[in-house]
């Protein structure tokens, strides 16, 4: 009898090691099965290395890339393959932020019944919401400088341009002696996603929103620039000599002068506070891709540090689509809407799947009427000064802030020009950065500009 009893007792244990094993392989099967099909071993859908399955078509159905077993089909047109490049990705996988890397899985038509099991070997078909002809605008308007374009939907959402430079023709994909040059620098990063940057004077947006809401005589207050101010014995330079103004002609003007005066009055710690709540420090994700963090440095109370961290500077850092996300909510009334680059996908019938893609993601930043006030002072900018170089008042309600944000590396600044459309048929928020290129209202405005024209004429 105990012979028998110790047998069953190991039996027991034996059947309880495989039903904990088994738990935990089904466990791990619903959490990670999708990575592991994955694996560019996986010969169902992967042919010498290369995505064998799938299709990622724009918001018109033009065809952008089509995995088929031994071939790999691009756009016809050149230029859409090198502009629509970071956001597709490339037949190597090199761009790990790229549709056909990081949602492969949905190209493969992956479930947790089925596997890749596939009747017609086809895959899916991505629909993603950029406009290709809109990314072949910016990309040409960027003239072969290294930088970042995007433009979304504040309402919906979408992203309908989204360009990162330098790139290259995914047909001819690079050597090794080309990555050595300083044209390639960063090729398979997409800078509107994966990159942050100091900001310059766009960040003087999130320092007017504090003075807004913790200065109650900020609108009474008269500032005096003469071209330079002091502060712990250290000279703050300004672009230009404002005399006397209000916080309406300093902010349009980008007055470091004043905005040093505001930096000092609010605190570091409250304008890190503001960048936090403005999502510039966190990742966000644009259709579940995580996107690179910023950063604020709070700098000692009274210093020059601090004047400069509220100007922009300092250890300043921020994110193209975090920026975009930022005045896109100051036009939607203080609401941000996170962008999402996919719309749907469909099975190789046709079939709707992914509906979780679908969903407009919103979240309050600040109060409406703090965001009706930088609406009204962004569209102020625009039409007292923004205007007289491009004519920008011919777009309705465009509320836009220019920023030339110096880097420590001895080369031109970085241009920025970010802004809104508050205009219910086209609600459109935009961020362009042109890495050392100079002034940002003369280098990264046009860009916008040109995408703006095609978009609303």
């Amino acid at each position: 009898m105990r012979k028998i009893a110790a047998r069953a007792f190991a039996c027991l244990l034996l059947v309880l090691f495989m039903i904990g094993g088994f738990s935990i392989y089904l466990v791990r099967y619903i959490s990670d099965g999708d990575r592991w099909v994955t694996f560019q071993v996986n010969r169902h859908v992967y042919s010498n290395a290369e995505l064998s399955v799938g299709k990622v078509v724009d918001r018109d159905g033009v065809l952008l890339a089509s995995m088929s077993k031994g071939a790999q089909l691009y756009n016809s047109s050149e230029t859409t393959r090198r502009s629509t490049l970071h956001v597709v990705g490339d037949i190597g996988g090199n761009i790990g932020t790229g549709v056909l890397s990081y949602h492969a899985t949905d190209l493969m038509g992956y479930s947790i019944l089925n596997g890749v099991y596939s009747h017609t070997g086809r895959g899916n078909t991505i629909h993603i919401a950029i406009d290709s002809s809109l990314n072949e605008i910016a990309y040409r308007a960027l003239e072969g400088r290294k930088g970042a374009v995007i433009f979304y939907n504040y309402v919906n959402g979408e992203v309908i341009c989204m360009v990162s430079t330098p790139t290259f023709d995914p047909y001819y994909p690079l050597n090794e002696n080309q990555l050595e040059w300083n044209d390639y620098e960063g090729v398979y990063i997409n800078r509107c996603i994966s990159s942050s940057f100091t900001p310059g004077s766009i960040f003087k947006i999130v320092t007017l929103a504090a003075a807004i809401e913790t200065i109650p005589e900020l609108f009474e207050i008269s500032f005096y620039c003469n071209g330079s101010t002091t502060v712990a014995g250290e000279t703050i330079t300004c672009s230009s000599v404002h005399g006397q103004c209000d916080i309406y002609d300093a902010f349009a003007g980008s007055c470091n002068v004043a905005f040093s005066d505001l930096t000092q009055m609010i605190s570091g710690q409250v304008l890190k506070e503001y960048a936090s709540k403005f999502g510039l420090l966190d990742s966000t994700s644009v259709s579940k891709i995580p996107t690179a963090k910023g950063s604020f440095t709070v700098a000692a109370t009274g210093s020059e540090d601090l004047s400069w961290s509220g100007i922009g500077q300092y250890e300043d850092l921020v994110n193209p689509v975090a920026m975009t996300r930022l005045v896109a909510a100051i036009a939607n009334k203080g609401v941000a809407v996170t962008p999402r680059l996919i719309t749907g996908v469909n099975s190789e019938y046709g079939l709707p799947l992914g509906l979780g893609y679908r969903t407009k993601n919103t979240k309050r930043i600040m109060s409406e009427a703090t965001a009706m006030k930088l609406a009204e002072m962004m569209q102020y900018n625009t039409i007292h000064v923004y205007n007289d170089y491009y004519g920008f008042s011919r777009f309705i309600s465009l509320g836009a802030k220019s920023g030339t944000a110096e880097t420590n590396d001895g080369k031109l600044p970085h241009a920025w020009f970010c802004g809104f459309l508050q205009d219910k048929n086209n609600p459109i928020a935009f961020t362009v950065i042109v890495e050392h290129a100079g002034w940002g209202l003369q280098q990264a405005a046009p860009i916008a500009d040109a995408v703006l024209q095609a978009l609303v004429g």
